[in-house]
């Protein structure tokens, strides 16, 4: 939906409000599933990583995926700079993780 629904009374443009806030709540529960769901795989890579030595941050590959995400966001007609920003909290959670994964297996007591 585009643009504002069209509401003649007060009843209207609630009723309007209202579905247009049902219809922000879907979104917002999917959001958080879908992050729900990359934060797994960004697990798995950090155990990936942590097991194999790797460093929790890969610069160049967040380079790609920032000149990835703010071409999407540019054809999704959502602001690049916002789409960065975003992307770049996730990052920084996501190597925060691989950082913890890597300290606890550099703890665990090797065999």
């Amino acid at each position: 939906m585009n643009e504002t629904p069209v509401a003649t009374t007060p009843d209207e443009a609630r009723d309007a409000l209202l579905e247009l806030r049902r219809s922000i709540d879907n979104i917002d529960a999917a959001l958080i599933y879908l992050l729900a769901e990359r934060f797994r795989h960004t697990q798995a890579v950090g155990r990936l990583k942590a097991r194999h030595h790797m460093p929790p941050a890969d610069p160049a590959r967040e380079a790609e995926q920032v000149a990835r995400l703010r071409a999407l966001a540019k054809s999704a007609n959502l602001d690049p700079d916002f789409a960065e920003k975003f992307l770049a909290f996730i990052i920084r959670e996501v190597i925060r993780h691989h950082e913890a994964i890597a300290r606890r297996a550099d703890e665990q007591p090797q065999p």
